[in-house]
């Protein structure tokens, strides 16, 4: 089924529910596209830091510490 027939199909079903049925609609709705935006917003956010050279100095850093200099181990 491609994208207008779903499309079609949900606002027939849309159309069909009574009023007091659309505001919750509407708020599922936008709740999705918020959802979208945030995963929009995290994911360029991700890409920023990821690409920013701002910490490259560290690569070169040696290591303080290791695993040797625990002194206890949780699991």
């Amino acid at each position: 089924m491609n994208r207008q027939i779903k499309i079609k199909n949900t606002v027939d079903k849309i159309n069909r529910l009574p009023d007091a049925k659309l505001s919750e609609v509407e708020d599922f709705v936008d709740f999705l596209l918020s959802k979208i935006d945030d995963s929009i917003l995290t994911e360029g956010i991700q890409k920023l830091t990821s690409d920013s050279k701002t910490f490259e100095y560290l690569k070169d850093e040696e290591d303080l510490y290791s695993v040797n200099d625990l002194k206890e181990k949780y699991k």
